[in-house]
């Protein structure tokens, strides 16, 4: 190719960036974020949605935290993409509002569906079970939405992103081609029980050095070993999830083989002094395998909770142990990781 032909193609492709650039700026000026929400059905809870409104913001009270957004504002179009979060075990649509907000100001909607017996409200039926359901929760809330006649004419959900934190990772990594058993998480909770001990039992309970620790473990592979024998490989595939992003995900029950080639573009977010997913069981596994998949992010200073923002004030106990930041991890880093999960959602699902 010639030198000025290759300079007239460098020229126009700079000129594309400036007019998506500006396009971009524009959008960003003129809409807020709305919330608003999809009613619960008798199979599965409600969608809280995030998106661009023009309607103003104002401040709202959801739980611990304060959003500032336009509640049950009117919907304008943005990018025309769908992007599923799915949150972690008890988790809300508020603490990963921030990366909603990110996402909305450049121009996608975000559906947040809540995990039937694993959130904030109810989290009688956390571990394996919930896991099991999660992706399929994930695919019908891409399908209330596109029954949805305040957003359905605004998207087109031919390619929908998907983002998971913690049991959410799970969810992405499972919807990213992944296969896992329950049987598969016993057999890591035999072989590294008191290495993850909180990925086998959660908040039950945790090691304390003390003399009750055998005992502690002793219980704990006994429940796991009879609630979770069944070696049937789990997997569930959306045709219309074309990018995903697993963030702190849980993963020491997956095949690895499944993972190494992932069928669509997969990110990782990974927070290094992680006490709930230690990461060498978990993503390290992943990154280790897929070659193909990016590191979106990590946190060398970042526990479990570093994901989630705003994090809401006042854990205590074990679980404010596991959630609240370690000495030394500062949160104004957050919004980077915001916009580089969402510039890999822009590449793969705007093309």
């Amino acid at each position: 190719m010639s030198a000025p032909r290759c300079r007239r193609r460098a020229g126009a492709a700079f000129l594309r960036l400036l007019v998506l650039l500006f396009g971009l700026l524009s959008f960003q000026a003129r809409a807020s974020v709305g919330l608003s929400e999809i009613a619960a059905t008798a199979l599965d809870g409600p969608v809280t949605l995030y998106y661009p409104s023009s309607t103003a913001p104002q401040p709202l009270q959801r739980g611990r935290v304060t959003l500032n957004v336009a509640a049950h504002g009117t919907p304008v179009r943005g990018n025309g993409r769908l992007v599923v979060l799915s949150h972690g075990s008890g988790g809300s649509p508020s603490v990963h509002a921030d990366l909603a907000r990110s996402l909305v100001e450049a121009g996608f909607v975000v559906a947040m569906p809540e995990h039937r017996g694993d959130h904030h409200k109810d989290d009688s039926r956390p571990g394996p079970e919930s896991w099991a359901q999660r992706p399929a929760e994930v695919s019908r809330a891409i399908d209330a939405v596109g029954r949805d006649t305040r957003f359905a004419p605004l998207l087109n959900l031919d390619r929908v992103g998907m983002y998971g934190m913690s049991a959410g990772g799970h969810t992405a990594l499972s919807l990213a081609g992944g296969r896992w058993s329950p049987a598969g998480f016993a057999r890591h909770c035999e072989t590294h029980l008191a290495e993850d001990f909180q990925t086998c039992v959660g908040l039950f309970t945790h090691l304390t050095g003390g003399a009750f620790d055998g005992l502690k473990q002793w219980v704990a592979l006994a429940v796991i070993r009879k609630r979770f024998d069944d070696p049937t490989m789990q997997a569930h595939t959306d045709p219309r999830i074309a990018a995903v992003v697993a963030g702190v995900p849980l993963a020491a029950d997956f095949d690895l083989a499944t993972l190494a080639a992932p069928r669509v573009p997969l990110g990782l977010v990974t927070a290094q002094q992680d006490r709930w997913l230690v990461p060498r069981f978990h993503s390290d596994r992943v990154l280790a395998v897929c070659k193909p998949c990016e590191h979106v992010a990590d946190l060398p200073t970042g526990g479990h909770g570093a994901l989630l923002s705003p994090l809401p004030p006042g854990f205590t106990g074990l679980i404010g142990e596991l959630l609240n930041d370690p000495p030394g991890f500062d949160r104004s880093v957050l919004p980077e990781v915001d916009r580089k999960i969402t510039a890999f959602f822009s590449l793969h699902l705007l093309r």
